[in-house]
């Protein structure tokens, strides 16, 4: 997470996957979160992207229940915002977009496998590539 730590980190769909799949940095992270009482959340919309409910996502689902993880819920004001967003970048994820909101509005560092996506959405938004 940076030498200086955030008070929240926000995990984008190639964050979850990577520590679904075991990624020993995903899971120092979450376990140095957990220690250090830093914020985990996950958009909603993310969460959909990835979530399968499948046996083998057991440790994702633990993550997602730890004390440590908030799930903002994806309701009509942060969709008309992602919507606008998408507009004035020229980008259609909007599920992109809330991670760049959600980010913004929690002054959090995101954990992304895509940085140049997020990055047309905001240039200057915190970004830990994992």
């Amino acid at each position: 997470m940076g030498k200086a730590r955030p008070r929240a980190v926000v995990l984008d769909a190639g964050a979850l996957i990577a520590f679904e799949r075991g990624d020993g940095r995903m899971r120092a992270l979450a376990r140095e979160a957990l220690t250090a009482g830093v914020r985990l959340v996950i958009p909603a919309g993310v969460l959909g992207q990835v979530w399968r409910g499948a046996a083998s996502q057991v440790p994702l689902r633990a993550l997602v229940k730890g004390p440590t993880t908030t799930v903002p819920p994806l309701d009509q004001v942060l969709a008309e915002a992602s919507g606008a967003l998408c507009a004035r970048t020229g980008t259609s994820d909007v599920i992109d977009a809330t991670v760049v909101l959600i980010a913004r509005r929690e002054r959090a560092v995101v954990v992304t496998s895509d940085t140049e996506d997020l990055r047309r959405l905001d240039p200057k938004l915190p970004i830990e590539r994992i």
